[in-house]
């Protein structure tokens, strides 16, 4: 049977035939006019996605390395870092402040649910000296599927004067936040999920007080300094040579955003969660994060009871074509998730619904054809 390939992880994410297409113009030079005018136009796109006035920077990295440039940027040896965890990328985020120093203390909470913004203030009432110089927090944790109330975790945080460093890699231009609007510090994307691009860019922004910090970091840094990115941004240039290819189609990604407007951007991930979570619910799935908490981007869906996850993954993949994504550390083969972030449309998601039916079916779930994709169904048309 032929397989038509569908990608429904989240990321790398499916890449638009138009991106694609961009990326496959020739070379330029990077330190030329037709570049720097491409440069300028995609750096004050970005500013608009993250919404701030403050420079985005554009990294040669992956979200892990953009990560570890908003750590290295602000921080020094030494400083008492708090991380506010979930899963396992709030983990990475504090294993990097670790591995270059930072004393790190971790708040976790049960993977699959927020983080609670009164454990946070509660931990921050009792720092007295304000000893804590930084609060990192992840919006979207990948892992599980849970996107954490950002602006109220914000909130709790009151008058502290910790920085708050923000991992918005899965989330960034598929869940609203407004680093501006909501006090946020630095912010980190990356260009191979909502973006809508192949891995290799990162992206940090950093607010006035993010920029006192940086003149005090100690933290060692030379090709991740964000100094040197924005003396080359002010020109519209890089400080080193950049993947052209990307830029070229990150330039058409963000026209592509424009076009559909970011709220609608918004609102259309968030219909096809809504989607997708009712006709899992509908087959009789249980799904790891509850509705108060289920991300726009990525469901994490429990493997039915006597099933693995990677069972359920090898027959969507190879029988059907769908790469769907499985459970990370301690979940690993007790879920699977399904991305739905980025270049997805209701088609997809359907599709998507459609075949787990079958695949679940040939496993020896007892589960009724088509029950999922008419719940499905019922949630898009009403949107």
């Amino acid at each position: 049977m032929l397989l038509k390939p569908y990608l429904m992880i989240p990321g790398p994410t499916a890449v638009p035939e138009r991106v694609l297409q961009a990326m496959h113009r020739p070379m330029i030079n990077h330190r030329g006019p037709q570049y720097e005018e491409m440069f300028r136009r995609i750096s004050e796109g970005l500013k608009r996605v993250f919404k701030t006035q403050s420079d985005v920077l554009t990294f040669p990295a992956a979200g892990t390395g953009a990560l570890e440039a908003a750590i290295v940027n602000t921080l020094s040896p030494g400083d008492l870092v708090l991380s506010v965890s979930t899963g396992v990328f709030g983990d990475r985020f504090a294993e990097i402040a670790g591995r270059f120093g930072a004393q790190v203390e971790k708040l976790e909470f049960p993977w699959g649910e927020g983080a609670q913004p009164e454990a946070l203030a509660e931990r921050l009432a009792r720092d007295s000296e304000r000893a804590i110089k930084a609060i990192l927090l992840t919006h979207n944790e990948t892992s599980t599927g849970v996107t954490n109330n950002i602006q109220a975790l914000v909130k709790a945080k009151g008058d502290h004067p910790a920085l708050i460093l923000v991992d918005a890699v899965s989330a960034l231009a598929a869940i609203n936040l407004e680093m501006d609007a909501w006090g946020l510090d630095v912010v980190v994307t990356g260009a191979q999920k909502a973006l809508m691009l192949p891995p290799g860019l990162g992206f940090v922004a950093m607010n006035e007080r993010a920029w006192e910090a940086h003149s005090r970091a100690k933290m060692p840094k030379f090709y991740w300094d964000a100094q040197a990115i924005k003396k080359s941004l002010g020109k519209g240039q890089n400080p080193y040579t950049p993947p052209v290819s990307l830029i070229f189609g990150l330039d058409e990604a963000l026209k592509m955003i424009d076009e559909e407007g970011l709220e609608n951007v918004f609102a259309r991930h968030c219909l096809l969660r809504d989607a997708l979570r009712a006709g899992l619910k509908a087959q009789g799935l249980k799904l790891l994060a509850g509705d108060e908490d289920a991300s726009p981007a990525v469901t994490a869906v429990l493997a039915p009871e006597g099933m693995e996850g990677k069972a359920i993954q090898k027959m969507m993949r190879e029988t059907y074509g769908i790469t769907l994504a499985g459970g990370q550390k301690k979940l690993e083969n007790k879920i699977i998730r399904i991305g739905h972030v980025g270049y997805v449309a209701a088609t997809d998601v359907l599709v998507t619904l459609s075949i787990l039916d079958m695949a679940l079916t040939k496993l020896g779930l007892p589960i009724k054809l088509g029950a999922s994709v008419k719940a499905a169904q019922e949630i898009l048309m009403e949107g």
